[in-house]
């Protein structure tokens, strides 16, 4: 590969810059540079050739046209190994261009910060993408960085052996990186212009993985700017597809809460949630809920896993914690399970309700795309159709096992006592189905389901569903009530003393 001489710098985002560019410069390399970049680099003392002396023109437009021109994109376009390019470059007096070092315009953050239309607009960066795209189509001979964070593998492979590490794989992979850059660029703006009519996806690769949901599968990690949480592994293996599912399903359930609350997933369903006064009672009481289900489980709490905490979570086999830290105690303590994947979360937005998140799935004919079920409900916007209210204790329990309920699949069936599930049915094709399964599953665990409280995520369509979870021992039911059956079922429930609540809301899970 032929030796760097010269490079053109042109970046929003000047974070590393000024080392970059030092290092340009000790090597002996020319930098070209346009407006604030150039001025940030002399202000630090380091040369720099202006754009406009190589242009021959000045910026333009308001800033709209600076590198738009032959002298520009045929130093970077031009090709080394073909005489005839060369020929064409040395009549017109076009030096080439080894390395291009640019960032965009930062157009999704003036859209989330509110800017006018027209801000927002002029954030729609051309010349940049168009001098990132130049360069990686000409990556054999030209080196490309669009990212602040690519700059110090390429300053370790620039003092390594005059710039010999510069290898086909390496350019290779800097081109991938930056056409996936301005594709997900392009596509936040289409998105953009496209509003809440259209879908733009885009997203970097984070990881491959092992294997999909069966080893016969593969399977990749993505994430993009959107991404509303971020997951940093502190210690075990790698996570896997799976790992990542439960752990988002889990995650998402333990945000319903601002006490403290432990949730077990297995599968994508819970088999075990329960709130209390510290997260130690909650994990025991979320456990006790289905053990066996619980068994190679997925667990979530939504504070600090301490001392007293990491002992209960090691005495059983479990794949994932995740929880928003971990003192050095319980580190200390987990670390004795090699195997398992302790994972710090962190949330890049207050709440599901504040993400742009989209959730995308796919088909056969295309894709699915809807808004998260983020809505929330208080009291007051429930009614109580049946003659008896419910006491206080069934007000906390129908609360506890709403939230749960939005989280199991369809159709889901959760029973609720003391502030934790004692038994939970989902995914069954009939509702009643799904109420047998629950008090199944609970006095299988032991449990008492005399006066507890449950929720259906869908309505009663027949007497029936209540029928079966007053027969369990239920005493207070939360549904969203829209059946024209409505009122044989608020018959029933008051032929059976059950008090009953009407949300208004669904919250089916598929």
């Amino acid at each position: 590969m032929t030796r760097l001489a010269r490079a053109l710098l042109s970046v929003s985002n000047k974070e590393g810059l000024v080392p970059l560019a030092g290092a340009l410069r000790a090597h002996d390399i020319e930098i070209v540079s346009t407006g604030g970049t150039a001025a940030l680099l002399k202000s630090e003392g380091i040369a720099v050739t202006e754009i406009d002396t190589v242009t021959g023109f000045p910026e333009m437009l308001g800033g709209r046209v600076r590198t738009l021109h032959p002298n520009v994109f045929g130093g970077i376009l031009g090709r080394r190994s073909l005489a005839s390019d060369q020929r064409e470059m040395a009549q017109h007096e076009i030096r080439p261009i080894d390395l291009v070092v640019v960032n965009f315009y930062p157009f999704e953050e003036s859209v989330r910060s509110g800017g006018e239309r027209q801000s927002i607009i002029e954030k729609i960066d051309i010349g940049g993408p168009s001098l990132v795209r130049a360069a990686a189509k000409s990556h054999e001979d030209v080196l490309v960085l669009h990212d602040p964070g690519q700059y110090a593998e390429f300053l370790a492979r620039l003092a390594a052996e005059d710039a010999r590490g510069f290898d086909r794989e390496y350019r290779m992979s800097l081109a991938a990186d930056a056409f996936a850059a301005v594709t997900r660029y392009d596509q936040a703006i289409a998105g953009w212009f496209a509003g809440e009519s259209g879908i733009a996806l885009s997203a970097r690769l984070r990881q491959s993985l092992r294997y999909g949901e069966n080893p016969h599968q593969s399977a990749k990690w993505y994430e993009d700017e959107k991404t509303r949480l971020s997951f940093t592994s502190l210690q075990g293996k790698e996570l896997s597809y799976n790992n990542l599912l439960d752990g988002d399903a889990a995650w998402e359930l333990i945000e319903e809460w601002k006490e403290p609350a432990a949730a077990i997933i297995k599968h994508g369903n819970p088999c075990g949630v329960a709130t209390d006064a510290s997260h130690v009672v909650a994990y025991e009481k979320a456990l006790a809920c289905d053990p066996v289900s619980a068994f190679g489980g997925v667990v979530a709490v939504n504070g600090p896993v301490d001392g007293a905490l990491a002992d209960l979570l090691a005495k059983h086999f479990l794949e994932v914690v995740l929880a928003p830290s971990f003192t050095a105690e319980a580190e200390t303590r987990l670390r004795k399970k090699k195997n398992l994947r302790l994972v710090q979360v962190t949330s890049k937005t207050a709440s599901r309700a504040e993400s742009s998140r989209v959730m995308i799935r796919t088909i056969g004919a295309g894709y699915l795309a809807q808004d998260p079920d983020s809505a929330k409900q208080s009291r007051d916007e429930w009614t109580v159709p049946t003659k008896r209210q419910p006491t206080p204790e069934e007000w906390r329990d129908l609360e506890v096992a709403w939230k749960v309920a939005k989280h199991v699949r369809s159709n889901a069936i959760v029973f609720v006592k003391g502030g934790a599930t004692i038994g939970i049915g989902a995914g069954q094709m009939s509702r009643v189905d799904s109420a047998e399964v629950a008090v199944r599953k609970g006095a299988t665990a032991g449990h008492d389901l005399t006066n507890s409280a449950v929720a259906s995520d869908g309505f009663f369509p027949f007497a029936d569903g209540v029928e079966q979870a007053a027969k369990g021992g239920a005493t207070a039911v939360i549904q969203p009530g829209g059946s024209i059956r409505d009122q044989e079922v608020i018959d029933a429930a008051d032929r059976l003393g059950v008090a009953m609540v009407f949300t208004g809301m669904r919250h089916f899970r598929h």
